[in-house]
């Protein structure tokens, strides 16, 4: 059982999702214990490799309510925790066929350890995202005719 902390909403709109991977997040005391108050976003965020090592920019973990002159910076670069596979064939497709990795979500898995959903994705353009509008309306439209009957 999950405990989801939370999600990009945005992410299935704006890109298409083509592969679906999880990620360790490499994180201190505080930023955990912030976590646990779910005040955190991941919206903004978005991921690059470097070095051959995986990097999430823009997440934004506030500092914990109780926290001290110890506390951490709310947007800092945090390294993720993936098998070095993995990341070389995510790293050959970005370069390869102009893809991007965005983070999905973020929960606690059974180990209560925070994990992150990442996925390779490519961007939509605007005709995309009406059709995908569409979409949506048309399958509201059918449940709700659905629920009437």
């Amino acid at each position: 059982m999950l405990k989801l902390i939370t999600n990009n909403k945005k992410a299935s709109f704006e890109y298409f999702i083509i592969e679906r991977y999880e990620a360790g997040i490499e994180l201190i005391g505080s930023e955990v214990k912030a976590i646990r108050e779910k005040s955190c976003s991941i919206a903004e965020s978005y991921i690059q490799v470097r070095n051959g090592e995986l990097y999430i920019y823009n997440l934004n973990i506030p500092e914990y309510t109780y926290g001290n002159l110890f506390n951490h910076d709310p947007l800092r670069v945090r390294k993720l925790l993936m098998h070095k596979k993995e990341i070389l064939k995510m790293s050959l497709k970005v370069k390869k066929d102009g893809m991007t990795i965005i983070p999905l979500k973020m929960y606690f898995n059974n180990d209560n350890r925070v994990k992150v959903e990442i996925a390779l994705a490519k961007g939509k353009h605007t005709v995309d995202k009406r059709a995908s509008i569409k979409e949506k309306d048309i399958h509201r439209d059918i449940l709700k005719n659905h629920k009437d009957r």
